[in-house]
Formats: structure tokens, C-alpha cells, sequence
């Protein structure tokens, strides 16, 4: 007669052989995702991106914030995104520097470091606006862009973070238009390319779907008059 018993259930090891085919295809879509985001982000943004004398004119040029050393000095990543801006007010590309950056505790304060390197450089106190509360590269595009009132402006920072920070606030309703601010070599650059596919996959989330609001407050206009 025909052997009419059950098949025998799968051993523990075709069970663990098919979790780890199942865990590594989802680990593979993953990585192509992220590598996507970044490709997209990358190939939209890249013809935005200008030295500073062929930089389209704005009225403010929005400067991120970086590193500050406990002496109060500048990081060489943030001292070259200030030269950069600098020098495209003494260009003529920009009227204002809009500072933002992280002064999330007392004894660390990015935007006033910024501000007295700018000041140091011959940009007039009265043309420099500061934005504590830019944290993170959204919370300053979305301060811009709701507390600022800025509606078109240059970008400074460095190219790893450049695509990001474009996109970022052209989805938050900003023209924009970026200058890379790369003026020498970094130490662990490699490190901050990778974290951006990542941060570019963040940011795809914020901008398109979860739209946080980052503290905010009263309207402070950089052109109270437009």
C-alpha cells in the first residue's frame, strides 16, 4: 500500500537556511533603497551646485552650522562654510548670512561663533541673522523657511551634505541654489559621505511624509518690509 503518512516538517536547519535567505534579501532591498535615495538626490541636485562667483544671486545665503572647539573657535569644516559665505557677500550674491545652528545647551554656542568670525571678516553686524535652534539640517530649512520668511537662497556647506541640505528646503518651499564650501581636506570625510546615505533617506521621510515641526515661534522676517 501507498505510504500515506504526513511529510515530516521542515529540520531547524532549512528553517534557519530560509530566515537567513529572507533576512539578507531584505537587507540587500534596503541598501539599494538608501543607495537610490542618495543616487536620485545626487543627479537632481548637482546642476544646482555652483562655485561662488557664478553663484545666481539670492537675497540670503543660509549657513549650517558645524563643530565648535571649547575655545569658542570655529572647526575647519565650519571656518570654510563661513569664508564661503563671506565671500559671497563680498561678492555681491547675497545681501544677508542667515547663521543656524546648534545652541541647544549654554556653553555651546554655534551661531555666535559664526557670527564673530563673519564680523572678523568685514560682514556688517547689521547684515548677519542668527538662528539658535538650527539643530539638525531640517530644523534649520524648516526655521528659514516659517520664522525667517526666506523664499529663495544660496546654501553653504560642505558637498558631502550639500544634496541633502537642497533638497531638504526646496521641499520645504525654498528656491534654492548651493555653493560647495570644501576648501581643503577633511579628516574622516569618507565617514561623513556614508552617513549621508542614510541622513538622505531621513530626510526623504521629513520632507514627503512626516513633515515634523521643529521649535518654532514668532514670524521673524530678514526683510520685514517685503
Amino acid at each position: 500500500m501507498p505510504d500515506r503518512r504526513a511529510p515530516s516538517p521542515p529540520g531547524a536547519a532549512q528553517l534557519a537556511r530560509a530566515t537567513l535567505r529572507a533576512g539578507l534579501a531584505l537587507a540587500l532591498l534596503a541598501v539599494a533603497v538608501l543607495a537610490g535615495l542618495r543616487w536620485w538626490t545626487d543627479r537632481v541636485y548637482a546642476p544646482h551646485i555652483h562655485a561662488p562667483a557664478e553663484a545666481p544671486e539670492a537675497p540670503v545665503a543660509v549657513v549650517f552650522g558645524a563643530g565648535v572647539w571649547p575655545n569658542g573657535q570655529p572647526s575647519a569644516i565650519l571656518t570654510d562654510r563661513i569664508e564661503t559665505a563671506v565671500a559671497l557677500y563680498h561678492l555681491g550674491k547675497v545681501q544677508k548670512l542667515l547663521m543656524t545652528g546648534d545652541n541647544s545647551q549654554v556653553e555651546y554656542n554655534e551661531p555666535q561663533a559664526m557670527r564673530e568670525y563673519a564680523l572678523d571678516r568685514g560682514v556688517p553686524d547689521e547684515d548677519i541673522v542668527l538662528d539658535y535652534a538650527g539643530r539638525r539640517t531640517y530644523d534649520s530649512c524648516y526655521r528659514a523657511r516659517h520664522i525667517f520668511q526666506v523664499e529663495e537662497a544660496i546654501l553653504v556647506t560642505q558637498a558631502y551634505h550639500l544634496d541633502r541640505a537642497l533638497f531638504t528646503a526646496d521641499g520645504l518651499g525654498i528656491r534654492v541654489s548651493g555653493v560647495a564650501a570644501d576648501l581643503r581636506e577633511y579628516r574622516f570625510i569618507t565617514r561623513y559621505w556614508w552617513r549621508e546615505v542614510l541622513a538622505t533617506a531621513m530626510a526623504w521621510i521629513e520632507v514627503r511624509i512626516t513633515r515634523p515641526e521643529p521649535i518654532l515661534g514668532e514670524p521673524l522676517p530678514i526683510f520685514p518690509e517685503a
